[in-house]
């Protein structure tokens, strides 16, 4: 079966390229309007003019820096003045940083932990009420296979997405008899402005997917009768998450060591 989400609205962070822009396409390509947030601009205006031009759904772009407290009360209450309510709700927004932590600069960190945790529950629970009011739309927290195992080299990236992937399956079965599907998305690497932001692609581990591929997994498993809490994409990256779980944690946590640390 496949979903599809006319007359209602998504609202997806992180939304000027990357993940965020394919998750635009592909839920307006199935009907859905859309609130797009990022900080540039620039980057949501043209997303948004091709959008609407291709779909004919309307997009409402929000150019905000997410990183701050209550940033789910500020964006609930500028919806709401305009006449806007959410029925699905994707929190891509989010930034890893590379290298050990004696050397990464505190500031980054905090805005790091502030971003991919704080910001993502804050937003979360802003919206939970209208997503579970709705029942129409879905619930998806972007975590990442990084989740599945310390990371050396890339300590506080991989702890906020084991927090995500957490998080995210707990609010699943808190909200499993709602209607709401709720699903943690953990891709592995992908070709995005991800590795940009980090400083390269040296920390990539096994072959890259496509946006489009990482999109498409999440959609066919919001397609699903029963979604499940978390879906990994691409069936390596499924077949080593699964392995992480299964090894002893020692074991995991060298041979993660060893695929991102190039110092």
């Amino acid at each position: 079966m496949t979903m599809t989400y006319p007359g209602t609205t998504a609202l997806i962070t992180g939304a000027s390229s990357g993940l965020g822009a394919e998750f635009a396409g592909q839920f307006a390509a199935r009907g859905s309007n859309l609130v797009l947030v990022a900080r540039r601009a620039d980057r949501l205006e043209e997303l948004a003019q091709d959008l609407r031009s291709r779909h004919r759904v309307t997009v409402t772009v929000l150019p905000m820096d997410l990183g701050r407290a209550g940033v789910g009360r500020e964006l609930l209450d500028e919806l709401a003045g305009r006449g806007i309510t959410v029925d699905t709700l994707i929190n891509n927004a989010g930034f890893g940083t590379h290298g050990p932590l004696v050397e990464e600069d505190p500031d980054t960190i905090a805005a790091e932990i502030s971003l991919n945790v704080a910001a993502l529950v804050d937003i979360t629970r802003a919206f939970l009420p209208e997503l579970l009011a709705s029942g129409k739309g879905a619930l998806v927290n972007v975590a990442s296979t990084a989740a599945f195992q310390p990371i050396p080299g890339m300590a506080v990236y991989g702890a906020t997405k084991a927090f995500v992937l957490s998080f995210t399956e707990a609010v699943a079965h808190e909200t499993k008899n709602s209607g709401l599907n709720v699903l943690a998305l953990c891709p592995g690497a992908t070709r995005t402005e991800f590795f940009d932001v980090l400083g390269g692609e040296s920390a990539a581990v096994g072959k890259m997917q496509t946006s489009e591929q990482v999109v498409g997994t999440a959609l066919k498993a919001l397609d699903r009768k029963d979604t499940p809490g978390s879906v990994v994409s691409g069936w390596v990256n499924r077949v080593a998450a699964g392995f992480a779980q299964r090894l002893p944690r020692a074991v995991t946590v060298a041979i993660a060591a060893r695929a991102v640390q190039d110092w």
